[in-house]
């Protein structure tokens, strides 16, 4: 899962990025609007964390020219602590969700885990996969009831994919989602992270459709 984070309060976006790179998940900084509206039109993220009272450009302006754009990436607004203004302002322009400050970190999590789980079509927070389960709430997976041991970027390939479960994923589509900034993935990073993954969770569990990507094959329960 890769997040875009536009927050201007430089305390307070890195605990933010601490604690969702703790739970596997890659993060983008932008620290004002400009930054953050210009990463949002040009990058792939599955979620963004949006300060609302942004420098340079207003964080609902931002949202409005992404929706304008026809970016429908799940948008989570952070509001001043009586700012109920700004959160009808907020989701006029197309905000998803909304938490006001201060809040808890661990609440911040389950909300974006929740948001990329319905924008990716899953109404249920546990998503099965043959043997393979994630429970999209704590972020665990498991395998025939035990907890499976992921380094990062095999958490963040396996999140991707069973997301998609029986779906194609895009060699250069996965790329973006798994790895931060402009770090570019050489030409067996990912081959190496799926045959490691395979070793975990099944030899035929992860499918190689050559020159385009990856699917996970999920046999009848």
């Amino acid at each position: 899962m890769k997040i875009l984070l536009v927050e201007d309060d430089r305390l307070l976006s890195q605990q933010i990025a601490d604690s969702l790179r703790g739970e596997n998940f890659a993060v983008d900084i932008a620290a004002d609007g400009e930054d953050g509206q210009h990463l949002g039109e040009t990058e792939a993220y599955d979620a963004v964390v949006l300060d609302l009272g942004l420098p340079k450009v207003p964080g609902t302006a931002v949202l409005r020219a992404w929706r304008k754009a026809g970016r429908q990436l799940p948008v989570l607004i952070l509001t001043a602590r009586d700012g109920w203004s700004e959160k009808v302002e907020g989701f006029k322009a197309g905000a998803d969700d909304y938490l006001t400050k201060p809040f808890r970190i661990e609440e911040l999590i389950m909300r974006l885990r929740a948001l990329v789980r319905r924008s990716a079509g899953h109404a249920a927070p546990r998503i099965a996969c043959g043997a393979l389960a994630f429970d999209t709430q704590t972020g665990v997976f498991e395998l025939d009831g035990l907890p499976l041991r992921l380094t990062a970027l095999e958490w963040r390939v396996l999140e991707c994919l069973i997301l998609k479960k029986d779906v194609l994923v895009d060699r250069t589509a996965l790329a973006e989602k798994v790895y931060e900034g402009d770090i570019a993935a050489d030409s067996n990073s990912l081959e190496v992270i799926v045959a490691r993954l395979r070793r975990k969770i099944g030899r035929d569990a992860i499918e190689t459709v050559r020159g385009r990507g990856y699917r996970l094959t999920c046999s009848p329960a």
